[in-house]
């Protein structure tokens, strides 16, 4: 009977051990995986598209105000700014939604900065890279308000979006000519 009383003792003791343990295993694990799971999402602190809304930004005012030499040196500032991005805090799949967007951009802003003083080519390019942009800010988010405006006449007719930094509608396709053409379609 003393050995049946002993060995219950006993394996309590070693159950009771072996859950403290596993708790602290728990507890261990769920910290160092902690870091892992961080970074599975874009950490706005690791990761922004701040610096290329900015030049695009920039581009946009200069089309607004028909200057194409300012918006081919924003257009050769965005390629710079987009070949300076740290992909290492993407994951993989953010770093292909990333890639995919980016390139095509960079290669309208390549187009607008090879272009000065040759406005219509700059806004046909800037059509598409507001795409880009636009996309950009939906996979990636922004840290400041912004807006998608829309001018109907654009693109041969069908229509465009631009992004901007104002509620005020301020048409980079067609400038001085019809400024304010266009409203304004969703706050982003």
């Amino acid at each position: 009977m003393k050995n049946i009383i002993l060995s219950v003792v006993v394996m309590s003791f070693v159950l009771v051990s072996c859950n403290q343990k596993s708790k602290q295993d728990e507890t261990t694990n769920s910290v160092t995986n902690k870091p892992e799971t961080t970074t599975v999402t874009v950490n706005p602190n690791s990761f922004s598209i701040k610096e290329i809304v900015a030049n695009y930004l920039s581009l946009k005012n200069a089309l607004t105000k028909d200057d194409s030499n300012g918006a081919a040196d924003a257009g050769k500032a965005l390629v710079e700014t987009m070949a300076k991005i740290d992909m290492k805090k993407l994951t993989g799949k953010q770093m292909k939604s990333y890639m995919d967007i980016a390139d095509d951009a960079k290669e309208h802003a390549e187009h607008i900065g090879d272009n000065a003083g040759n406005i219509a080519h700059q806004r046909e390019h800037f059509v598409l890279l507001s795409k880009d942009i636009n996309d950009l800010i939906k996979t990636f988010g922004a840290e400041q308000k912004l807006y998608q405006d829309f001018c109907p006449m654009a693109d041969e007719g069908k229509g465009a979006i631009w992004i901007s930094e104002v509620k005020d509608i301020k048409n980079p396709y067609y400038g001085k000519k019809m400024l304010t053409c266009g409203s304004m379609k969703k706050e982003l």
